[in-house]
């Protein structure tokens, strides 16, 4: 197969692989846990616990893994069962509680621009999952532009204008160290004059315990709505897989104080916790917009809890 070929084949499959590969750490700890304790036995109460424990220990949660042990209980208990149909039937109720939840983000054509807040903690990825989405708006023939609000790290913005060059959508930056809520307001005032579909905005990076840290966001907030009373629009709470149930404590507090309206889960690929988003999706019900599994552009996608649900159990 030439290069060209594998360019244009279908991006779904691809994505399936890498979605695999990038589960693989979580899967071979559960699935391959599964595998293990069973060939062929009963479910006794004694395998309900181990199963548990398994469950527990790929992130997802106390209260989820009781539920999905008692589940399979209610259907198997004191039957033969084989580590196959427990993977199936635990990937058959993980997508049941990831279904409601796997919403892509989409913009609202009444609201132009549609405004993105993007917030989360420090090293989660949120500069790079800014220039994802940027690429994939920019994909459907819409006009993006880019605010790089996180204004202390000279980085974040020579790195978010480079996903500018990239996608071709103009960056508003201002000078090291200013204002992030007089930076906003600027770029809200430019998209509204050149007819932006979607402004997506970026934010330092801030611990969910520092109160000043978190009241600096509120502001930025405060200010842009000045401007648009209904923004932001959508407010996207980017989390790191690889901190497992930290996660929780990071959703309560960002959405305690900004109004969290969605998820997007980025480093799927480096960590054993994978199970932490079917945790957070039954705590919380919050919109998973996206996971990633990678650096690339096309490696954040839109999330499908069937397919997460399957590989997440090493189903192929």
């Amino acid at each position: 197969m030439t290069d060209q070929n594998t360019e244009t084949e279908a991006r779904k499959p691809g994505w399936l692989a890498r979605l695999k590969q990038g589960l693989a750490r979580t899967s071979a700890k559960l699935g391959g846990g599964i595998i293990g304790l069973f060939t062929k036995r009963k479910l006794d109460e004694a395998t309900l616990e181990e199963l548990e424990e398994l469950l527990i220990q790929a992130d997802l949660g106390v209260k989820t893994s009781a539920k999905l042990t008692a589940n399979l209980a209610r259907e198997r208990f004191e039957k033969e069962v084989t580590s196959e149909e427990v993977r199936q039937a635990f990937a058959d109720d993980i997508a049941e509680i990831l279904t409601p939840v796997a919403l892509p983000l989409t913009l609202d054509p009444a609201n132009r621009p549609h405004v993105v807040l993007v917030v989360g903690v420090n090293g989660t990825g949120k500069t790079t999952t800014i220039g994802k989405l940027a690429k994939q708006f920019r994909d459907q023939g819409k006009k993006v532009m880019l605010a790089a609000g996180d204004t202390f790290r000279a980085a974040a913005v020579e790195q978010l204008k480079i996903w500018g060059e990239r996608t071709g959508a103009p960056v508003i930056a201002g000078p090291e160290n200013c204002d992030a809520a007089s930076l906003a307001f600027d770029a809200l005032k430019q998209a509204k004059a050149e007819g932006a579909d979607v402004l997506l905005i970026d934010t330092a990076g801030r611990l969910h315990n520092k109160a000043a840290l978190m009241d600096e966001l509120k502001k930025v907030i405060r200010v842009i709505t000045k401007l648009e009373p209904s923004a932001p629009h959508s407010t996207v709470l980017v989390l790191d897989a690889t901190t497992g149930q930290n996660a929780h404590a990071q959703v309560e507090t960002f959405r305690e104080m900004v109004n969290v309206t969605g998820l997007v889960m980025t480093k799927l690929d480096g960590t054993a916790r994978g199970g932490v988003v079917v945790a957070l999706a039954d705590v919380f019900g919050l919109p998973v917009h996206a996971v990633g599994v990678g650096e690339g552009a096309d490696d954040l996608r839109p999330f499908d809890a069937n397919s997460f649900a399957r590989n997440l159990m090493g189903l192929e």
